[in-house]
């Protein structure tokens, strides 16, 4: 298999479980990046810029793209004059995916999290019970396991992250799901939240009968009305306790239908990761449950213990250092609400400490359409960078705006708010203006994080600096 797009989050995650399961591959991706080494490392020859025919192997039986990739791409052209079949990735993860034996996380927000949420609590249960290992497809990088993708063991179940954008998970016929929100994005491609909806609902109509779909708190109801299994909804069928907090890190207690979790406390800061990890929990006592000995109290049990050795994902409010009093901590958060919410997470973790953001947007479209809920989300900081738009998906955008239009109508709101430019000069500037003691967050979903090295030693020079002029 030739994979095109093969740093993506997607792709790099099924082709760890490609070749695990012993299948000869080669790839092709426009940059380099983490995916892409650690492909290398698994023997998998990956050439990097732009694409060309020549790059598509003569052994090649099939060429899997991600969604980035279009049909007019070279290699894809060349792919097709060959007769060779071209996959999209989400028909591979459909393939993937082990019958009755797939669950799939969905929603707006909170996939990566709750994905890897749920793995760890069917690898709870798994232990316990001594049934074959589980195995999950995410779009985010597990801290502890260190990939994005795990093979199952056996009849081993399946955790995987199922994307709503270009109706992607309608490819998957799980026996059980999460949708977790469903809000409005990926306008550029639906054009209507009607529409979104109407996709969600698709979705959970191709959930087994015999399965379960549980559901975040303000899922719409034609969405549950579409399922033709049973549904749990949070503060319905699933009820959450809070029971303590420390530094923005919950402490809560689930009860479901005849059962009941042990206190579990999270590793992870944020209100939201108690209803992801609620939503993991209830899927993976009843479905993976059932196909053990124990009673649904030991599985609550088990399941609970796994969440709660859960560490986070890489570019999931994960920290980047402490230096000097300043804390830095990275987020996808690209999404209006994400960013709210994170922001509201740091001032949980942080506790008086000022708040400084460098935040990249993603995509002009999204900036256009939800500028004044940014305005709203971004208030809470005391200071705000805004780097250049990353611009994914720019050659179908619609409506665009820019940085310079989010900083005018924040400045127009109140906040300290500045341009900062391309990356590298984002970080210098926000190293720059930072106190002694604050919190300093590095959102967005584009390649902001490829920055890490130099904000590090940009905090660290400007420390030594101090040092050097106190003496």
């Amino acid at each position: 298999m030739h994979l095109l797009g093969a740093g993506g989050a997607g792709v790099s995650g099924a082709a760890l479980l490609l070749v695990a399961r012993g299948h000869a591959l080669s790839g092709q991706d426009r940059a380099e990046s983490g995916f892409v080494e650690t492909l290398r490392a698994r023997g998998v020859a990956i050439s990097v810029g732009e694409s060309h025919a020549r790059q598509l192997p003569p052994e090649a039986q099939m060429v899997v793209r991600s969604a980035a990739i279009g049909l007019d791409d070279p290699q894809i052209l060349e792919a097709t004059r060959r007769g060779l079949p071209v996959l999209k990735y989400a028909e591979l993860l459909g393939l993937l995916g082990p019958a009755r034996r797939t669950l799939a996380v969905a929603g707006t927000h909170g996939k990566t999290t709750s994905s890897w949420l749920l793995y760890h609590a069917l690898k709870g249960i798994a232990q316990a019970a001594g049934t074959d290992a589980p195995g999950s497809l995410v779009g985010g990088t597990c801290r502890v396991v260190g990939a994005n993708a795990v093979d199952q063991a056996g009849d081993g179940w399946f955790a995987c992250e199922a994307c709503e954008y270009d109706r992607s998970f309608l490819q998957l016929s799980p026996e059980g799901a999460i949708v977790t929100n469903v809000e409005a994005d990926h306008l550029d491609y639906y054009g209507t939240f009607e529409a979104i909806q109407e996709a969600f609902a698709r979705f959970v109509d191709r959930i087994h009968p015999e399965g379960l779909l549980v559901l975040g708190r303000d899922v719409a109801a034609r969405v549950e009305d579409a399922a033709r299994c049973r549904v749990w909804r949070l503060g319905r069928e699933l009820h959450v306790d809070l029971r303590g907090e420390q530094q923005g890190r919950f402490r809560f207690r689930l009860r479901g239908p005849g059962w009941a979790t042990p206190d579990v406390q999270l590793a992870i800061p944020g209100s939201f990761n108690v209803d992801n990890a609620a939503l993991a929990i209830a899927l993976a006592v009843t479905l993976a449950g059932r196909t053990t000995s124990l009673s649904p109290a030991q599985c609550a049990d088990a399941a609970a213990r796994g969440v709660q050795r859960y560490q986070g994902a890489l570019r999931r409010f994960e920290p980047w250092g402490t230096f000097g009093g300043i804390d830095l901590v990275h987020d996808y958060a690209h999404h209006p609400t994400e960013v709210r919410v994170t922001l509201e997470a740091a001032r949980r973790a942080f506790p008086g400490k000022p708040l400084h953001v460098l935040f990249q947007p993603h995509q002009h479209s999204r900036t256009a359409r939800f500028l004044e809920d940014f305005v709203e989300s971004l208030r809470g900081a005391d200071r705000v960078l805004v780097a250049d738009v990353y611009g994914a998906r720019k050659q179908i955008d619609r409506e665009s705006a820019g940085a310079p239009d989010l900083v005018a109508r924040l400045r127009r709101a109140g906040v300290d708010a500045h341009e900062a430019g391309d990356p590298s000069s984002a970080v210098k500037k926000l190293a720059q203006g930072l106190p002694s003691h604050c919190a300093a967050l590095i959102l967005g979903a584009g390649d902001i994080d490829l920055a890490h090295d130099e904000l590090l030693e940009a905090v660290a020079l400007r420390g030594s600096a101090a040092r050097t002029a106190r003496a």
